[in-house]
């Protein structure tokens, strides 16, 4: 069996940034969550082309994606603005989740729509 694994970055819909910055913010997460994998995790992700996803969702729809999370397992990280350009400093911007087993990303953010 062949293992696939992959990371989700979820963006806010309900905020206005602009590209350049949930391009940002996204990197951010997907560094995060990186970083707060498991070294077999980030292992297997990396050996695997870094498989990567990047949805869009309303902030009480990421908060709901980050209980999933927790309850399941999962890695998952928040980001919060700094404050120095669009959006307000605290503000949370996008979650990272994983990188994890494909299946188990999907079945956490398997209904969401493609950030476009």
């Amino acid at each position: 069996m062949v293992l696939t694994y992959k990371m989700a970055i979820v963006v806010r819909s309900d905020i206005k940034m602009s590209c350049g910055k949930i391009a940002a913010q996204a990197s951010h997460a997907a560094v995060e969550c990186y970083k707060s994998s498991s070294a077999y995790k980030r292992r297997v992700w990396t050996s695997e082309g870094q498989k990567k996803i990047v949805l869009k969702a309303n902030l009480d729809e990421i908060k709901s994606l980050v209980k999933k999370c927790k309850k399941l397992g999962v890695n998952v990280v928040q980001i919060h603005d700094a404050g120095m350009t669009e959006v307000p400093s605290g503000t949370l911007t996008c979650i990272g989740i994983g990188p994890d087993k494909e299946e188990r990303v999907n079945k956490i953010t398997g209904s969401l729509p493609l950030l476009k």
